[in-house]
């Protein structure tokens, strides 16, 4: 049995024909034929019943399939591993972390990466809402910082490390409040701007968090035009409490209590990455070093 033989099975088993397998594969349909039935004589089974238009796997086919998967995931990684050691450190490493997470809390630990690998570039690429999960399921990062869900957390595919817990607080200008000397509901804000940081994943596509029907809103694409915007008195909205606290100190925003929502947030900040991934040394010692921080930070 050969790793060859087992992506000719895996490419079958999803294609459903030997043409579509040998375009996939750059092999004869011949040749792929030839590797799957040396494959049973090997195993001593039928693999796929040939009785129909499409190739399908039998039972037990089916068994070795998703065994094969993992042999093969396992093969990608040595691999990947290898590439790692020949090629030495990594030209560039990327981080994606949520915009509302606090990086003054991890500049330390990049510093520290950029004096010992001053030859790899890091990449620091900042995503909002869901975002940092999407760049992670798809392969456009080697790890983020963001928050994350129960089930997020406690994926088997998923190594979650917490970071340091932050707050989110509804915050408007003086002007905007003035308006509203007696404010207590959200309804109260119907004529008033929200201003809403739009999802650069996909995770709440068609869907607006936070944000009641027929509210007037500003949709801006990163926290600093958002809190613009308050400042100026155009609009109202929840802000990391680390990137208002001077403006609430100076009385540029206040804070304000509705009673039928929540006004104050806390959020977990996660540093997550694929169990799966093969990191390189210096990916290695960025997440190692996010590791040591404690909740704390």
């Amino acid at each position: 049995m050969t790793l060859e033989q087992l992506r000719m099975l895996k490419m079958v088993a999803e294609q459903g024909t030997l043409k579509a397998s040998s375009e996939r594969l750059f092999k004869t349909q011949a040749a792929i034929s030839q590797g799957i039935k040396q494959l049973e004589s090997q195993l001593g089974i039928q693999l796929f019943d040939r009785q129909k238009y499409r190739l399908e796997l039998t039972a037990q086919g089916q068994q070795i399939y998703q065994r094969a998967l993992k042999l093969l995931d396992q093969a990608r990684e040595i691999e990947m591993l290898s590439h790692h050691y020949v090629t030495g450190n990594e030209a560039s490493i990327t981080l994606a972390f949520e915009g509302s997470f606090n990086l003054v809390k991890v500049l330390p630990i990049l510093e520290k990466i950029q004096s010992q690998y001053p030859d790899t570039q890091i990449i620091l690429q900042q995503e909002y809402l869901t975002g940092a999960f999407y760049a992670l399921e798809h392969d456009k990062t080697d790890m983020v910082i963001t928050p994350a869900d129960a089930l997020r957390i406690n994926s088997k595919n998923l190594q979650v490390v917490p970071l340091y817990t932050g707050e989110l607080v509804n915050v408007a200008s003086p002007q905007l409040l003035a308006r509203h000397p007696n404010l207590q509901s959200v309804n109260e804000l119907e004529k008033e701007y929200q201003i809403v940081v739009q999802d650069s994943g996909t995770g709440t596509q068609g869907v607006t968090l936070g944000v009641k029907d027929g509210q007037r809103c500003w949709y801006v694409n990163d926290l600093s035009t958002k809190k613009i915007l308050a400042l100026s008195g155009m609009g109202w909205g929840r802000l990391p409490g680390y990137l208002v606290e001077e403006d609430l100190k100076n009385g540029a925003l206040k804070r304000f209590n509705l009673l039928d929502v929540e006004n104050e947030m806390e959020v977990t900040y996660y540093a997550i990455k694929h169990r799966s991934r093969v990191l390189g040394p210096v990916a290695s010692q960025l997440w190692e070093s996010l590791g040591s921080l404690s909740e704390n930070v």
